[in-house]
């Protein structure tokens, strides 16, 4: 019995050796087959010692295909602009007023542009002096104090205070507002995402905008509109349950109507001039808006051969520029138009789904809800498709503050676009 024991544990035949100098080799492998799985793998790590490494380099990516786009659509703005306002600014003995201003802004604006595209702009979320207050808050806070400002001591101009005035500085508020809330919004939801998820995440956040929103209400009723589609726009792309918006939509509705219906009479009879365009004696401007998109027809008559900016459309430089370009331009330029903001838009989607981090992905959307919101109100007015309210066309109209804040918001999503790394 020992003899047949030591046998089986010391037999020379090759298949109790082979187990045996397996257990040997490997005591505490325990697996059977362990030798032949050591010659696989030694002879695996053989073949990978001798293959030569490969490190993965990346590259980081400038957009530059939207900033060019950027580029073309303000410059295009520019010669739209000494078009539909040479003979406003002829009759004030300076045809290129007009232009100068906007070229003036658009250089400082480009220059902000280039200059904010090339910070890491992570940099708004750290604490500033040792504490826990970030630049973002501290913006937050400006907004809401230039807006206070502009109430009391702002220059009045068409029945409404809304710019300051600093020596020969004449700036909006409610533009710096804008790019506040779309910062402070895109923070909010960096730190608490998920909160969102439920409709007290979206109160937690109105409850922060609502001062800045009430404030901007106060004179300024078209900024309010854009700040408040930033708010709701913004938390909607973050939420994952959108059931509860509906609600929050039905709400919107309603307080707008309470607005309209108990604020100042001006705005209830904008809402008249809509409904009756055609025999509203205060409806001259959006009629003569009609006729210049109506005669324009396919093709237009031509740059510069307008005939209802000689005085007819009130400013057709600023907020009804559009009617101009329909009329010079027709329907297919009008067409050009529209799809040059929608390569911009699609551009901004790209940079926001590749952005590293979600922050960055929710400053790229607050930028693209703010542009879609002012060119959807803008055209939407300008065709009579909505009641009358004084917002521009995003690079294209008329307006130097305007001009310089678009330009440097571009220049964030720039600077995120220049933080995606590609192998």
């Amino acid at each position: 019995m020992e003899r047949s024991e030591y046998a089986y544990r010391g037999s020379s035949t090759k298949k109790n050796r082979r187990y045996s100098d397996a257990e040997r080799q490997y005591p505490n492998s325990g697996r059977r087959y362990s030798d032949t799985e050591r010659k696989y793998s030694d002879s695996g790590r053989r073949y990978s010692d001798n293959r030569p490494t490969k490190r993965m380099t990346y590259t980081r990516q400038y957009d530059f295909v939207l900033f060019f786009l950027t580029i073309g659509i303000a410059l295009f703005g520019v010669v739209m602009i000494y078009s539909a306002g040479a003979y406003t600014a002829a009759l004030k003995n300076n045809p290129f007023r007009y232009v100068k201003t906007q070229l003036f802004c658009l250089l400082l604006g480009t220059f902000g542009m280039l200059v904010v595209s090339l910070f890491d702009y992570q940099v708004l979320m750290q604490n500033i002096f040792r504490t826990k207050i970030t630049l973002i808050s501290v913006l937050y806070v400006a907004a809401m104090f230039l807006q206070g400002i502009v109430l009391v001591i702002g220059e009045e101009y068409n029945g409404a205070k809304r710019w300051l005035k600093i020596g020969s500085l004449q700036f909006q508020p409610s533009e710096i507002s804008k790019i506040a809330a779309i910062l402070f919004i895109a923070y909010a939801v960096y730190q608490r995402r998920r909160d969102l998820d439920s409709i007290a995440g979206f109160i937690r956040i109105l409850i922060y905008m609502s001062p800045l929103i009430g404030l901007i209400l106060l004179e300024n009723l078209s900024s309010a509109i854009i700040v408040s589609g930033i708010t709701f726009g913004m938390c909607f792309v973050a939420s994952k349950k959108k059931g509860y918006f509906l609600l929050i939509i039905l709400a919107a509705g309603a307080g707008l109507a309470a607005v309209l219906l108990l604020g100042e009479g001006f705005r209830i009879e904008r809402v008249m001039i809509w409904l009756d365009v055609e025999n509203h004696p205060k409806a001259f401007q959006i009629r003569q808006g009609l006729y210049a998109i109506s005669s324009g027809g396919l093709f237009g008559k031509g740059l510069g051969q307008s005939m209802q900016k000689l005085g007819f459309i009130p400013e057709a430089y600023n907020d009804m520029i559009f009617s101009v370009i329909c009329e010079e331009l027709g329907v297919v330029g009008a067409f050009l138009v529209i799809l040059a903001f929608l390569a911009l838009f699609w551009r901004i989607v790209v940079v926001a789904c590749h952005a590293p981090d979600l922050f960055g992905t929710m400053l790229c959307v607050g930028v693209m809800i703010q542009l879609a919101i002012q060119v959807i109100i803008n055209i939407a007015v300008v065709t009579n498709s909505m009641p009358s309210t004084g917002i521009p066309l995003p690079l294209v109209s008329y307006g130097g503050t305007s001009a310089i804040i678009i330009m440097v918001e571009m220049g964030l999503v720039l600077g995120v676009s220049r933080q995606i790394k590609q192998k």
